[in-house]
């Protein structure tokens, strides 16, 4: 019999099932995952190692992004060791707190990256659209100031489903069909009414996501009829080519999410080992490809890199 506290309607451990249907092919899964998630770490590691050195790079531009691959390494190894230790050791077991920690987190640095996107295609509106004003509204106290909001508005957004699934009597059910615990897997294995949290948890973040998604739509039409205003074809491409990176960031974070979301709620049909491996695949492609989208498109951060890389290497040598 599961571990549980039969006086209490709190479970003392879940067992994560990884994905129903091919568990005798998690080994072979788990190498992809793995070296995505270790390209992600060197990626976003090697870009906040050389935007923090290089003070040239200390703009806001810069230090967004580097926000940026915070937020992809708290997303990203939130879930993948705990995913990794299951498909490699079977390791599934964890604890009702460890549970509700991965499920905050896991949301938590969700929302916080599309505030940050959202603060990334406002500055390409002041700095496209208002190029003058640029160093006067963009500061770099306007730049903490934005973390902090992404911060709080995150945390408002998912700690209450903390309380919605403590509240919840579990029966002795405990097997969570997915590789980490999110907010609506948890839930369904509740013996209760689960109305609240499938509307708070469908309702009141998405809501937030969709504004932001709103948001950046009506910065980037602002964007293009200033485009449109430039004297000549190549002013016009200049200043496009520098939202090029952060567009094609916004299509890696939201359309994967979307659709893993919209299919979870309600793609009935789609088998469920499909969902389990979009959902993974959700929380590992925007940290692994993000930094490449970024070092690939903004010369700045290529020449940087091989500068500061490049001498590391050539005191290495000597020393």
């Amino acid at each position: 019999m599961p571990p549980f506290n039969l006086t209490s309607s709190t479970p003392a451990t879940f067992i994560l099932a990884g994905i129903p249907g091919m568990e005798k092919s998690h080994i072979w899964i788990s190498i992809p995952f793995c070296s995505m998630y270790l390209a992600a770490l060197l990626g976003n590691g090697a870009l906040l190692f050389v935007v923090s050195t290089e003070r040239s790079l200390h703009q806001p531009m810069y230090l967004l992004l580097s926000m940026l691959a915070v937020t992809d390494l708290m997303l990203s190894t939130t879930t993948v060791p705990k995913m990794l230790a299951l498909f490699w050791f079977s390791a599934g077991e964890i604890s009702f707190g460890a549970c509700l920690t991965q499920m905050f987190f896991l949301h938590f640095s969700f929302s916080a990256e599309s505030v940050i996107l959202l603060a990334m295609a406002f500055d390409r509106f002041v700095a496209i659209c208002y190029p003058l004003r640029y160093a006067a509204v963009l500061t770099q106290s306007a730049i903490v100031k934005t973390g902090l909001v992404a911060l709080l508005r995150s945390f408002c957004i998912i700690f209450p489903c903390v309380f919605l699934l403590k509240r919840l009597p579990f029966c002795g059910h405990n097997i969570i069909l997915h590789t980490y615990c999110e907010h609506m897997g948890i839930a369904r294995l509740a013996c209760a009414d689960i109305s609240v949290n499938i509307v708070y948890g469908l309702a009141v973040p998405f809501a937030a996501i969709v504004l932001d998604v709103v948001l950046i739509a009506v910065s980037y039409i602002l964007i293009l009829q200033a485009l449109f205003r430039l004297p000549s074809r190549t002013a016009r491409c200049k200043a496009f080519n520098t939202c090029v990176s952060h567009v094609c960031v916004i299509f890696l974070f939201y359309i994967p999410a979307f659709f893993t979301i919209l299919t979870h709620r309600f793609g009935q049909k789609i088998p469920h080992h499909v969902h389990i491996l979009l959902a993974n695949l959700y929380v590992l492609f925007p940290p692994l490809l993000n930094p490449i989208v970024y070092g690939v498109r903004m010369r700045q951060i290529k020449e940087k890199f091989m500068k500061v890389f490049l001498c590391s290497s050539v005191h290495f040598l000597k020393d």
